[in-house]
């Protein structure tokens, strides 16, 4: 018998300097059974981090041709495709060809070093891809926080983030590998 989902409710609060963006999301999670608590909260800060109205989580882990989170046009072109982990160099060129911009959230400590020195050389053709990188301590403490119910705070100003859940405040030191043109 194949285990259900098990469902996150999160009262998302941005307050985005950098972009002028200040917003409430409130997002229903569905966790897939192989996910860690990791991941959900990567997936969950990468929402944060690209926070649009017209941005959407998909079935991504789930499904091998949707990205984790995607922001689509109203005449439904891809305009956002974000993906978690650690795809390989096909997922990354095909994503490239689909949507205006690619950001990739890679995270796993040294794993996710090697992963970008094996694929690094082969991203720089393209302009509209970027990846930035969480390191392996912060997505634990992040991780540490998660909860079927969550409210929680992210405020971004000069490309720090900040995290507040209940009492409980994580800063993300991000590591920008590449960046879009």
């Amino acid at each position: 018998m194949a285990q259900n989902a098990t469902i996150y409710k999160v009262e998302l609060s941005v307050s985005d300097m950098d972009r002028h963006y200040y917003e409430t999301h409130k997002l229903t999670v569905a966790k897939h059974p192989s996910e860690t608590d990791e991941r959900l909260m990567v997936r969950i800060i990468a929402f944060a981090l690209n926070a649009h109205e017209n941005l959407e989580m998909t079935k991504g882990i789930s499904t091998d041709d949707e990205p984790d989170i995607w922001q689509k046009s109203l005449s439904g072109e891809l305009e956002v495709w974000v993906a978690l982990g650690l795809p390989n160099e096909k997922v990354v060129r095909q994503s490239c060809s689909k949507a205006e911009r690619v950001i990739v959230y890679p995270y796993g400590g040294k794993t996710a070093e090697m992963w970008w020195d094996k694929i690094k050389a082969s991203t720089v053709r393209f302009a509209n891809l970027q990846v930035t990188c969480f390191t392996e301590r912060d997505i634990g403490n992040l991780a540490r926080v998660a909860s079927r119910t969550m409210k929680l705070q992210v405020n971004i100003q000069d490309g720090d983030v900040m995290v507040g859940v209940g009492d409980t405040i994580v800063n993300l030191t991000l590591l920008n590998w590449k960046s879009a043109a």
